[in-house]
């Protein structure tokens, strides 16, 4: 489009459809498609239909012009004229048409201005960007003002490719960011691209691809339409097959019109299409046949604005009154079927059907073919117009104040300062208002709902709007109670590859697809998901754990080893009965503290392994229940004193009856041993070492209840801190239970009525077993059980000393006629061998808990003091 001015004294009025440069608009759409052969000299594009939305926005630049030029106070003077170019869709029409507004003729020839028409003021157009695109490429060449109602590329805000080019839309990143927000409030997470093959398009469905992306949106398939290569089918099937239930499309008029003529009869299921704004022909009712698929689908069109009188204008628009005016005779011919007998300049384009009678009008059909109670597109056309004079119009003001030449082209930034600051001096708005952070017009876009009514009319209701200057959450508004969504959907419809995971799970994606396409997977013990579609899983802290439903954190139970426990009732059962039992053996040895078996087993020592046997499994006791700072010192101090006593007097009596026996041999130093207290001896000894141990251990790092709180178990433990004098004291014992093994190893050949060699080693190698079986458990376990394999080993240990007093407790109770002096085992001593002597035995005799007798053989009559090279034979008691 362009515009010109002339001064009084120079240039004269002249018509508004015949005269001046010119006004670009489009108004046209092609149906068809043109195959190119590159070997001849392609054809002229014909352009045929019309749409009247498109020339609705044509009225509405004639009336703001016509509006100008009666107005005196604006541009006195000077009158605008206008030219108008059709495009018909087609970028070659717009280069064609700029290079002929350009060289002043119809043949054109560049770089020479061959008209004589006036000044060129400037170019209005184009809706499209690709259209605008090539037009600014050439306009920004000679300095000419191009102001676009339409375009939204945002290449075309660079203003060092294109200083001169305006608009009085905003930047499409504006739409883009509308889109974003207008999906993420519905939820739609799974859609459908479509863009067609032109470059502005092209350019546009890829940024928004690429927004899409990353918000966290999925594309479902990305599908270009191409102009040369007519893929529209292959793209409908693609749209009917896929899962996702939106369709966004970025396309030009002709592609689009294709896609959705093509889906009307393919598509069985409902699609939500969601289109720019560049798309205003879905108000015309021209469309219907086919426009049905968009059936609930959404729009995002340009804020609507109010002109006064535009609606009074297009009730008086007829060819009689514009005569000359093509674009109105095609109107009249779509809308009556007839033209004015006398219009005979453009008959010839047409097929008239009859003559019109001149009753026609369009008053009646405005509601049918022309949307006139919202102007959006037209709004922003008459804006475009009005900011062209009024720049003039201050231009020139000042100018004048200057005394200087009106020229545009050599004041040309000074033209652009004054077109950016354009303002309607009645109402003090901005006619290009301009975003201050961006330098770009403000983004404002009103959402519409895309309904066909029962009687197959187009019906736009606006449902929201989107104002990108609004502060964050405010940007976008939507009134759902508005939308009337396809019949297909029973509600508002659902566009996702896979389901929201709820709390408690999370995302797990699928192999080589989109990120939207995942499983859902229950979180792992110990993790929470507290909000929908976690990627990750929450581990909960330390002191913390997941509830059953993995959507909260709380707080671990403390767990300990108590009396209410099964395994708690069962250890302390046990090791109530094994101290009965141990009480009953020491009361069985006293009452029987005089027989001949007792007395034969040191009865002090015995006394003193069955009462420190018994302390030892009562001090099981102290490891159950709720540990305490005092527990945790008793009952390490109590079991490892008392055991060790009473491994300390089963070593006494071994040591006792290595020294008696290792005695008799001639010229042993073990006699001076015979008859001492060594005994008691070794017993304080081995005791006082283990208590020393145990003060130092508690002295320097002593037992402290303590918290273990292992990341993976739902319970915290409430446990002993024994630190190292737990290892202290069990590797004491452990050396002198190896020790007593040892020695009663080697006693194991002694007479064995007289010794418990044999039960002792038995006893010591069980002890030996548990404990080396304890330190990898000990190790292993965890949590309460640990003190489990603590208690299990302390009960094993002391019952394989109790066992010693079973052959005993045997005699005693079941076969007492086995414990008596008359009851002698006779043992044959042959001088050659010299096993026990009678020397020997005389030393044997001093015993006081082991009294010997000596007989003569039966057959000598010798005594057998004095018969040494005799055979004798020693007898002791049971």
């Amino acid at each position: 489009m362009a515009e010109d001015f002339r001064e009084p004294e120079e240039w004269t009025v002249e018509a508004w459809s015949a005269t001046a440069p010119v006004l670009w608009t489009r108004i046209q759409d092609a149906l068809g498609r043109r195959k190119y052969n590159f070997g001849t000299k392609p054809m002229r594009y014909t352009c045929f239909g019309i749409t009247f939305k498109y020339y609705q926005d044509v009225l509405a630049i004639v009336f703001a012009i016509n509006e100008i030029n009666s107005n005196n106070a604006l541009l006195p003077n000077i009158t605008l004229g206008l030219e108008m170019y059709e495009s018909c869709a087609c970028e070659s029409k717009v280069l064609e048409s700029t290079l002929t507004i350009l060289s002043g003729k119809q043949e054109y020839v560049p770089n020479y201005k061959c008209g004589n028409k006036g000044i060129l003021a400037g170019f209005i157009g184009h809706l499209f960007s690709s259209s605008s695109y090539i037009m600014a490429q050439l306009t920004g060449i000679y300095s000419y003002t191009q102001i676009s109602y339409g375009a939204q590329d945002p290449v075309l805000s660079d203003k060092a490719l294109f200083p001169s080019f305006f608009r009085t839309v905003p930047n499409e990143r504006n739409q883009d960011e509308g889109l974003i927000q207008l999906l993420k409030y519905f939820g739609w997470t799974w859609i459908g691209l479509i863009v067609s093959d032109d470059d502005s398009n092209m350019k546009a469905g890829l940024a928004i691809k690429e927004e899409i992306l990353k918000n966290g949106i999925c594309i479902a398939y990305f599908e270009i339409i191409s102009k040369m290569y007519y893929n529209i089918r292959r793209v409908t099937e693609i749209i009917k097959n896929s899962s996702s239930n939106i369709v966004v499309a970025f396309c030009d008029t002709l592609s689009f019109i294709d896609l959705i003529y093509t889906a009307q009869y393919m598509l069985t299921n409902g699609k939500v299409w969601i289109t720019q704004t560049t798309l205003p022909f879905a108000s015309d009712n021209s469309f219907y046949s086919f426009l049905t698929t968009l059936n609930g689908s959404l729009l995002f069109s340009i804020h609507k604005g109010e002109i006064p009188g535009l609606k009074e204008f297009m009730f008086h628009v007829n060819p009689f009154t514009f005569p000359d005016d093509i674009f109105t005779a095609a109107v009249w011919n779509e809308a009556f079927k007839c033209l004015p007998a006398n219009y005979t300049k453009y008959r010839h384009s047409f097929f008239v059907a009859r003559n019109c009678t001149g009753k026609e009008s369009l008053e009646g059909t405005l509601d049918m073919y022309f949307d006139v109670n919202t102007y959006r597109v037209t709004f922003s056309a008459y804006k475009a117009i009005y900011a062209m004079a009024y720049s003039l119009h201050n231009m020139l003001s000042y100018k004048n104040k200057l005394h200087l030449k009106s020229d545009l082209t050599s004041n040309f930034q000074a033209f652009m300062l004054m077109l950016k600051s354009a303002k309607n001096e009645d109402t003090g708005t901005a006619l290009l208002p301009y975003c201050r952070s961006t330098n770009e017009p403000a983004g404002q876009y009103d959402i519409e709902n895309w309904v066909i009514a029962p009687n197959h009319s187009i019906l736009l209701t606006q449902v929201g709007s989107f104002k990108y200057s609004a502060p964050a959450g405010q940007q976008l508004t939507i009134n759902e109670n508005l939308i009337q969504w396809n019949h297909m959907f029973k509600k508002t419809p659902h566009s996702v590859c896979s389901e929201s995971c709820p709390p408690g799970y999370r995302k797990a994606q699928r192999r080589l697809e989109p990120r939207c396409c995942y499983d859902c997977i229950a979180c792992s013990e110990g993790e929470v998901a507290n909000s929908t579609d976690m990627e990750n899983c929450m581990k909960c802290a330390v002191d913390q754990w997941s509830n059953h439903e993995r959507t909260k954190c709380i707080s671990k139970s403390i767990d300990f080893l108590s009396y209410g426990d099964a395994l708690g009732i069962t250890l302390s059962c046990i090791a109530i009965l094994l101290s009965f039992a141990t009480v009953g053996v020491l009361i069985i040895f006293i009452d029987n503290r005089e027989t001949a078996i007792v007395k034969a087993n040191n009865r002090t020592m015995s006394y003193i392994i069955l009462f420190c046997l018994t302390v030892s499994f009562l001090s099981s006791l102290l490891f159950i229940g709720r540990p305490l700072a005092i527990t945790c010192l008793m009952r390490q101090a109590s079991f490892g004193i008392t055991f060790t006593t009473a491994i300390s007097a089963v070593l006494a009596k071994t040591i006792i009856v290595v020294i008696a026996f290792s005695a008799t041999k001639p010229g042993s130093k073990a006699r001076k041993w015979v008859g001492s207290n060594i005994h008691n001896y070794i017993v304080c000894v081995c005791t006082l070492g283990e208590a020393i141990i145990c003060f130092a251990c508690f002295i320097h790092s002593p037992p402290f209840p303590e918290i273990e709180t292992n990341e993976n178990s739902q319970k915290m433990v409430l446990q002993c801190n024994e630190g190292m004098a737990f290892y202290f004291v069990v590797g004491y014992m452990g050396m002198l239970a190896f020790l007593s093994f040892i020695v009663a190893f080697l006693a194991r050949n002694l007479p064995n009525s007289f010794n418990e060699a044999t039960h002792i080693t038995f006893s010591m190698l069980i002890f030996c077993s548990v404990w080396l079986s304890f330190i990898p458990a000990y190790l292993s376990t965890k949590g309460k059980n640990i003190v489990a394999v603590e208690i299990f080993t302390i009960l094993a240990s002391s019952a394989a000393l109790l066992y010693m007093f079973m052959p005993k407790c045997y005699v005693i109770i079941i076969r007492p006629d086995l414990n008596n002096k008359g009851h002698l085992i006779v043992i044959t001593v042959a001088r050659s061998s010299m096993l026990l002597s009678c020397e020997s035995m005389d030393i044997l005799a001093k015993e006081k808990e082991c009294k010997f007798h000596l007989m003569p053989p039966k057959d000598k009559g010798a005594l057998y003091s004095n018969r040494q090279h005799l055979q004798h034979k020693c007898i002791y008691p049971l």
